[in-house]
C-alpha cells in the first residue's frame, strides 16, 4: 500500500520541476507534492523553520527528490545537514540531477544519500524513471516511522 505521506521535491528549475509534477501525474502518484525552490527552503520545510515556522514536522515526506545545483544553499550542503540531524538523518533522500560528474556521485554517496539518479532528457524515459523510483520508495519500501521529532 503507497504511503501517504507527502513527497519534497526541491528543484529551483521550473521546467525540470513541471516534467516531474507531470511524471508524477502519468504515473498516477497521488501523493501531495511540497516543492522547495531552493536549499534554504527545504531545510526549513523539513525542520519547521523560516518561511515554514510552525508546520508539524511529525508529517515527515515519504522520500526527499533533491537537486544538487540549487541556490542559496547547494543540495549536498542540504544533504550534510539532514544527515547531521538525529531528527532527519533516516529519511529517505534521493538525488534527482543532471550531472554525471564522478566527484557528485561519490560524495552524495558519502553524504548518505540513499539513491542517485540521473534526470534522463528524453520525456518517456523520465516518466519510466520517476514510475520506478516511486513504485519503490513509495510502496516496497519499508520506511522508518519516527519521523522527524520537534
Amino acid at each position: 500500500m503507497a504511503t501517504d505521506r507527502p513527497i519534497l521535491l526541491v528543484e529551483d528549475n521550473p521546467d525540470d520541476e513541471a516534467l516531474t509534477l507531470r511524471a508524477f501525474k502519468k504515473n498516477k502518484i497521488a501523493n501531495e507534492v511540497v516543492v522547495a525552490r531552493d536549499g534554504v527552503e527545504a531545510l526549513d520545510y523539513l525542520f519547521g523553520t523560516g518561511v515554514h515556522a510552525g508546520r508539524d514536522t511529525a508529517n515527515a515526506p515519504a522520500v526527499v527528490l533533491l537537486d544538487l545545483k540549487l541556490p542559496r544553499i547547494d543540495g549536498l550542503e542540504v544533504l550534510r545537514r539532514l544527515r547531521a540531524d538525529d531528527r532527519t538523518r533516516l529519511l529517505p533522500v534521493v538525488v534527482l540531477t543532471t550531472s554525471k560528474e564522478q566527484q557528485d556521485i561519490h560524495e552524495a554517496y558519502s553524504l548518505g544519500a540513499n539513491s542517485y539518479i540521473r534526470k534522463p532528457v528524453d520525456f518517456e524515459k523520465f516518466i519510466h524513471a520517476v514510475g520506478q523510483m516511486a513504485l519503490y520508495w513509495l510502496v516496497l519500501n519499508e520506511p522508518v516511522e519516527d519521523g522527524i521529532q520537534a
